[in-house]
């Protein structure tokens, strides 16, 4: 059905961008109005089987693909017919062909225009790259109409995306597969903080409410070692607790995050109020790449990054942000002692995650670039911690898709809202807290 109507609008859009040679006619001039009309009803609502996407921004990229469709279809018929016109119509109507081309112009660029701020506004699939390439592309001819289809083929599927999985959400509704006894606490890695504008944890905590989940957030300082963010979210657990009467949470941890987070359990007397913890790419066993960078990088260099990196989160926020303390705690050396010292608690279920980046090229900076380093030192890996490392509790999951692509640190977390082939991070997420739920917690 869709197809159909893409189909129609095509061949509607081609037909007014042509109409010059009707107007030209004996008693056609009747037909300009009907034109018009339809010229903006395509221009305005493109497609009516998008009507009942939501919510809006999906609607609009949807129809911004359906315009762009549309567009390619007028376009290829226009200039067949105008080839053909050429040689039949040419010789005694050239003013009249001149007018059809520029009309054909004029209306084909406001469809495309149209289409193409549609879905560059509202997309979150194309990305930058996506985007950078359509811009270049856009200059030069036959690299601009695979570029065009390029950006058909992601739009659209995006769209056919989230309209499946909206319908999975809604067939689902009544069972709120995610409302777990305990509320979820999530809990950041290093170098981040928990902002409303910009959602560490990408769609995912909103799908998971979406699912009966209520979410809180560690709301912690960005860089400080294991001890003191430890304590920070200890701190947050206990008003967690005190203000909800919850008297357990269940802790997601991402990163160094599931480090602060068996601190905290083990040594600030939080072990009573933590139903679970589970660890999402945690470097448990230490990053070897954290000790190259110490060792490969001098004091000098070493001090002038902290003092920048500090001096920068405390004006977003950070009371006392430490980025050489942080960095320290990730080391080999700082986790094999920190294993030591910190036992697990029998009164919490601990388990844990890794996924495993195939390629470099497939991960995003500055991932890409620490991927290969990883690799030397410590074998396969996310583009920031080790396989070996992860592995954590009664539990560990082990995210892997064949082909390049992969699931690198980054992607287990959703930061770059990517919907990646053979992973759906919104739907493991769902699936990670039901078995939450299903255990009783």
């Amino acid at each position: 059905m869709k197809t159909l109507f893409k189909t129609l609008d095509g061949i509607l859009l081609f037909m007014i961008a042509n109409s010059v040679w009707f107007f030209s006619r004996p008693n056609m001039f009747w037909f300009i109005l009907p034109c018009i009309l339809l010229f903006l009803l395509i221009n305005i609502f493109p497609s009516p089987a998008n009507f009942k996407i939501r919510p809006l921004w999906l609607c609009i990229c949807a129809d911004g693909a359906s315009l762009l469709v549309s567009f390619l279809i007028a376009c290829t018929m226009s200039i067949i017919y105008h080839i053909w016109a050429s040689f039949f119509l040419l010789p005694d109507n050239w003013l009249i062909f001149t007018l059809s081309i520029i009309t054909a112009v004029c209306v084909l660029s406001l469809v495309f225009w149209n289409g193409i701020l549609r879905v560059y506004c509202t997309s979150i699939q194309l990305g930058i790259k996506h985007r950078i390439i359509g811009i270049l592309c856009g200059w030069i001819p036959v690299a601009n109409i695979f570029a065009l289809f390029s950006i058909i083929s992601i739009t659209t599927k995006e769209v056919e995306f989230e309209v499946k999985k909206q319908q999975i959400n809604k067939n689902r509704a009544d069972k709120q597969v995610c409302k777990t006894k305990y509320p979820l606490l999530f809990v950041h890695g290093v170098f981040f903080r928990d902002m409303k504008i910009l959602n560490y944890w990408g769609r995912i905590p909103d799908e998971l409410e979406n699912n009966g989940a209520k979410v809180f957030y560690g709301n912690h300082q960005s860089a400080l070692s294991v001890e003191e963010s430890g304590r920070e979210i200890a701190d947050r657990i206990k008003e967690i607790v005190s203000q909800t009467g919850c008297e357990k949470v269940n802790i997601i941890a991402h990163s160094k995050g599931g480090l602060d987070c068996r601190y905290a359990i083990s040594h600030c007397g939080v072990d009573t109020m933590v139903a679970s913890l589970t660890t999402i790419n945690t470097p448990h066993k230490g990053c070897l790449f954290a000790d190259y960078l110490l060792f490969k990088v001098g004091d000098n260099i070493q001090n002038k990054i902290a003092a920048a990196y500090n001096h920068t989160f405390k004006k977003i926020g950070d009371e006392s942000p430490d980025f050489l303390s942080s960095v320290n705690s990730l080391t080999y050396e700082s986790c094999s002692k920190f294993n030591r010292s910190t036992p697990d608690s029998d009164k919490v279920y601990y388990q844990s995650v890794g996924s495993k980046l195939n390629k470099a090229i497939c991960g995003k900076f500055p991932l890409n670039f620490s991927y290969h380093l990883v690799k030397h030192f410590d074998g396969a890996n996310d583009g920031l911690v080790s396989e070996k490392s992860f592995p954590w509790g009664e539990r560990f999951t082990f995210v892997e898709v064949s082909g390049k692509r992969g699931v690198s640190h980054a992607d287990m977390i959703d930061l770059n809202r990517e919907n990646i082939p053979q992973f759906d991070v919104r739907e493991f997420y769902v699936k990670l807290v039901s078995d939450l739920k299903q255990m009783g917690f």
